[in-house]
């Protein structure tokens, strides 16, 4: 039966942007800045830059090659490279498919804050507990998620070009320029007052920079510097949108006669910049009005230190306010975006249906999930201990199976398949077709064939708890 066209990116440009809209998404402006924070600053900073450069690398070089060379969407491209590996292809398949569960949740969350920094000052965020009322409630946060899920349905339903491409775009270069306004701003504040103790202080943003970036390895212990590595490395994943079959369907839709190993960089450039200046635009401006003791707040720093921290700034705090979250929105919908479509890419693909159909079907699906979700904060509230040995409900739950759970394990077999059973050369070979050099061709089969397995298990053992 004949394949129904899938559509392609106009040219280099259009891929590397639509590439770094879903790598610079929630991963970077949500995650990175809370992770980093959480692990210490510039220790962090420093093993994820080296991560990005050898492990990222790896990953979205793999991915994008898999894609262009087979042509076919994660679901059918590790069959056609081994026979007896598509099981990987529909285990890549199932973490978009879980992903879009909770995508448009977090999405509506978000939603919800744009519009309290329109409608006025942003100060009922700062309240106590006002955050936690909002996702309990049990009406707003689906009508915000559907305003979310409407949009991203709606660029995808459009198509590779007229869309996804289009939208990239647009959005990318005034995402990158907010970034740089905001990351820029918030090197010039400066709080004098007192700190918890009574003790009279005086806290600069050029001070919270200098937390940011210079590493302060006193106190560090094996244990701390492999949690560390391992948040670093799981922050890859989001990131570079590796392992879940995003970069393998846009990599199908690459042209053959694109500099694949120039876009790999491009794209690496864009991710790790956006990463590095969400966290200068955050870390700095919660080191300024809540000391080091704020920068713990965890996956909660933008929904519940942020708007605390833009109310401390005054006047100014509801446009800084306003306008962060607003970059926030597009960011979300940029990766939003890449999951929904890879699972239209690869359920065309599987039945064989128009683009505008089964964006139509899986719209509802997705709704629907994502409704369930929202109730798991009320409704179906229940508390499930996980084998990490954190607790969760519903979305967490989703969150642990798709990232700490697939994702590593992706990894590993795909590391496995290519380092092993049909050799780095099927990948190599690829990102220079065209007679380009592939200046990491060494730093990629060693990577791939010797490094990346025993990390990946040492990863995925974490994971499920076998090692603590």
């Amino acid at each position: 039966m004949k394949h129904k066209k899938k559509g392609g990116f106009s040219g280099q440009l259009g891929f590397v942007m639509a590439a770094a809209g879903s790598a610079v998404g929630l991963g970077n402006i949500w995650r990175f800045p809370y992770l980093t924070a959480k692990d210490g600053g510039g220790i962090f900073l420093l093993v994820y830059f080296i991560l990005v450069i050898t492990f990222g690398f790896t990953l979205l070089t793999s991915d994008l090659a898999i894609g262009r060379k087979t042509k076919k969407s994660s679901i059918y491209a590790y069959g056609k490279m081994k026979k007896g590996w598509k099981f990987l292809g529909v285990l890549t398949f199932i973490v978009p498919a879980l992903i879009m569960t909770y995508y448009a949740v977090i999405g509506g969350w978000i939603t919800k804050y744009v519009t309290i920094y329109l409608t006025n000052s942003g100060d009922e965020a700062t309240k106590d507990g006002y955050f936690t009322g909002f996702i309990t409630s049990n009406v707003a946060p689906i009508a915000f998620m559907f305003i979310f899920m409407a949009i991203t349905s709606l660029i995808v339903f459009l198509g590779v070009e007229k869309g996804i491409e289009k939208f990239s775009k647009i959005i990318m270069p005034g995402l990158f320029i907010i970034i740089i306004i905001i990351a820029v701003y918030s090197l010039t504040l400066e709080f004098s007052g007192k700190d918890a103790s009574g003790k009279a202080v005086v806290r600069t943003g050029l001070e919270g920079l200098k937390v940011y970036v210079i590493p302060d390895f006193k106190g560090m212990t094996i244990q701390r510097f492999l949690q560390i590595l391992l948040d670093a490395m799981s922050q890859l994943f989001f990131s570079l949108s590796v392992s879940m079959g995003i970069m393998i369907t846009y990599g199908s839709y690459v042209d053959d006669k694109v500099d694949m190993n120039k876009s790999i960089t491009q794209i690496e450039i864009f991710d790790t910049i956006a990463a590095f200046l969400a966290g200068m635009m955050i870390i700095p401006s919660i080191y300024v009005f809540s000391g080091i003791e704020g920068m713990s707040a965890g996956p909660g720093l933008v929904f519940i230190s942020l708007p605390k921290v833009f109310k401390a700034m005054g006047l100014p705090g509801k446009l800084v306010g306003l306008v962060f979250f607003v970059m926030v929105f597009f960011a979300a919908l940029s990766s939003c975006i890449s999951v929904l479509e890879t699972l239209v890419a690869n359920c065309m693909e599987l039945f064989h249906v128009t683009r505008k159909k089964i964006t139509c079907i899986l719209t509802i699906i997705y709704t629907v999930a994502s409704v369930v979700i929202c109730l798991g904060y009320n409704v179906f509230y229940f508390e499930f201990k996980l084998p990490n040995g954190s607790v969760g409900q519903l979305l967490d739950i989703m969150d642990y199976v798709s990232n700490s759970f697939l994702m590593p394990l992706i990894s590993l077999l795909s590391a496995i398949l290519i380092g092993w059973v049909v050799g780095p050369d099927w990948v190599t070979d690829e990102v220079q077709k065209n007679g380009e050099k592939f200046k990491r061709k060494m730093v990629y089969r060693i990577m791939i064939k010797y490094v990346a397995p025993v990390v990946f298990v040492i990863l995925f053992m974490q994971s499920i708890g076998i090692l603590k």
